[in-house]
């Protein structure tokens, strides 16, 4: 079932349910064979994929991703995805609703922000084979008459942790970005607040620091002036929004804080290279 929700239309994990091996907290999904996502979409759950054998293409947030034998690739609640996956694929999918995705989140170990980043992950053998074996028991428990739900529940837990640990090896900007707590709090704050604050000096006074000494950090830690950072929040959220949504341009503009239709064209194009309306055409 389609809704609206902050002007996206969002699949929810019952719009799945009546297909997939199911329950009011989880879905269960075998990846075999080609597929595709021709449409970018978005949920309102948590999705972890791991591929055994697979080649293509993974678009989340508009970023493409290749798909590789042995990954696994997570995709958060709110974000847009698409994927065109070739003939061959052996995986499997897990959607994760809500309330338990709250619950797996502190098995994750890192920021969601650091995940939306890094959204997919390279396993080793290994641990590869260790990850695997924990779907194919959530996929044998799920189908059992009498599903145990609070051991599919910890196995989840599991799969959480071992993909942390293979993170971690991933996450470059991870050690700088920890070793500086106040990027983490000011990337949370724009993700609060970007549509109606947009000076850097509103946020540096809600870290408690000067905005030059906000530039330096984000400038050393990230290689980006704090001021890039919250354009390119900004600039997320009218890409999702001329996708998904069925907004007009004009109340995008006004959803986003713009003055007037021609500053968000200008801003629109200066960065990717097209008007907005271009944008919302480009088939990807």
């Amino acid at each position: 079932m389609k809704r609206k929700s902050d002007h996206f239309p969002v699949l929810g994990i019952e719009d799945f349910r009546d297909h997939l091996n199911s329950g009011d907290q989880l879905l269960f999904n075998e990846l075999h064979g080609e597929r595709s996502i021709d449409l970018p979409h978005r949920h309102d759950f948590f999705i972890i994929n791991i591929f055994k054998k697979a080649k293509g293409t993974h678009l989340i947030d508009f970023v493409a991703y290749p798909i590789h034998n042995h990954q696994i690739h997570v995709v958060f609640p709110d974000q847009v995805h698409q994927w065109n996956i070739e003939k061959g694929t052996v995986g499997y999918q897990l959607m994760v609703s809500r309330s338990w995705f709250e619950n797996l989140l502190s098995s994750l170990r890192f920021s969601v922000l650091f995940y939306q980043r890094h959204p997919a992950i390279d396993l080793a053998e290994d641990v590869f084979q260790y990850v695997f074996q924990e779907f194919q028991h959530i996929q044998r428990e799920i189908s059992a008459p009498d599903i145990f739900w609070q051991m599919i529940q910890k196995r989840c837990e599991i799969i959480g942790l071992m993909i942390s640990r293979s993170a971690g090896q991933n996450f470059r900007d991870y050690e700088a970005i920890h070793a500086t707590p106040v990027i983490s709090k000011f990337l949370n704050l724009i993700d609060l607040h970007f549509k109606e604050e947009r000076s850097v000096s509103y946020y540096a006074e809600r870290l408690h620091i000067s905005a030059n000494y906000l530039n330096i950090i984000a400038k050393k830690n990230l290689n980006t002036p704090a001021s890039s950072l919250i354009k390119n929040r900004i600039l997320l959220e009218a890409k999702r929004l001329l996708k998904v949504s069925e907004m007009s341009v004009k109340d995008i503009v006004y959803d986003l804080g713009f003055y007037d239709h021609a500053s968000f064209t200008k801003f629109f194009r200066s960065n990717m290279g097209m008007t907005p309306t271009q944008f919302r055409d480009k088939a990807f």
